[in-house]
């Protein structure tokens, strides 16, 4: 089992700062996150996408963004359980919870923090006949462990960020890529889009474009998919994997039965603390609501400094905090 201090749901921008906020107060963080990777929807859904609202960046990217915050908390040297959703919350005896994931993996803590942006991320999937019935047999809406597909046929669909930069990157590990997509053009970063028309010029992909995979067949695994084009002709590729990447559909999950104050799939928070109705957890970040509330990181920020100010006293009963500047104490690490 892994203890902490503090576990906090979800590793985007908030999440990662409540990391260094509570680090100063000399408390341990560990994060989970249902998504593969760290950075939450900025890595996964727009690492490229430019932002204007973050003091003293006039602009700055997504992932840069979450590279800056990994740099800023590195010092306290957090946990990080990735690609697992949090099911289950048991309160101790002694007020201290154990949070356990989807996966079985066990977390020890003083408090929960949920920063999960807009709640569990889980995959859409596209109307494919025998979709779910191939999940796990070669159906995978993430790219967990890339090695996987070394010497593999694989197939993705999709035409955003997630499906170029996969193309991208499997073109160096797969046995042959194929990407499907509906249109003719990407929503995606245009320097991933050039690149992977690149890769289809020089042979290195099979580009499918205006077209749609129709359904999957197979026996124990997935063997084969049907593809149907703009001209509905029908077409069957071979395949040992289908990666759908069609984005992300937030939701509650689990989360929706704690106990606690829910309005309109939002966590309803104290703002003196950003507590919930539920002693030691809280709740920060674009899960929460409150009268007033802004969904920006940099109010998640704020939210996550005020938050760590509050649960210091379950993480140490019998100390008295007194507030420091960084200006004038630094950064301690552990």
């Amino acid at each position: 089992m892994i203890t902490t201090d503090i576990c906090i749901i979800g590793a985007g921008p908030v999440g990662l700062f409540t990391v260094f906020e509570a680090g100063l107060l000399k408390m341990r963080c560990h994060l989970i996150d249902a998504l593969p990777q760290i950075g939450g929807q900025l890595s996964e859904i727009y690492p490229q996408k430019p932002i204007y609202d973050i003091p003293g960046y006039p602009e700055i990217k997504a992932q840069e963004l979450i590279d800056r915050l990994m740099e800023q908390i590195d010092p306290f040297e957090p946990g990080f359980t990735l690609g697992e959703r949090v099911e289950e919350l048991e309160k101790q005896a002694d007020g201290s919870y154990i949070v356990r994931t989807n996966e079985g993996t066990a977390v020890h803590c003083q408090v929960v923090a949920i920063a999960g942006g807009l709640g569990c991320f889980e995959p859409r999937k596209p109307e494919i006949a025998g979709l779910e019935d191939f999940e796990g047999k070669g159906v995978a809406y993430m790219v967990k462990q890339p090695e996987q597909f070394r010497d593999k046929n694989i197939v993705l669909a999709g035409g955003g960020d997630s499906a170029l930069d996969w193309t991208i990157y499997l073109a160096d590990v797969a046995k042959k890529v194929t990407l499907v997509h509906r249109g003719d053009t990407f929503r995606g970063a245009p320097d991933s889009a050039e690149k992977v028309f690149e890769l289809a010029k020089e042979g290195k992909i099979n580009l499918v474009l205006q077209s749609n995979v129709l359904s999957i067949s197979g026996k124990e695994h997935i063997e084969s998919i049907t593809l149907v084009g703009k001209d509905k002709e029908e077409k069957t590729l071979e395949t040992d994997y289908l990666i759908p990447l069609f984005g992300l559909s937030p939701k509650l999950g689990p989360l929706a039965n704690w106990g606690l104050n829910i309005d309109k799939s939002a966590i309803e928070v104290n703002t003196f603390d950003y507590s919930t109705n539920v002693e030691r957890i809280f709740a920060i970040g674009d899960i929460n609501t409150y009268p007033g509330k802004l969904k920006l990181i940099l109010c998640g920020f704020h939210e996550a400094a005020l938050m760590v100010q509050s649960a210091f006293k379950f993480v140490y009963p019998d100390q008295k905090l007194s507030f420091k500047y960084t200006t004038v104490y630094g950064v301690n690490a552990f």
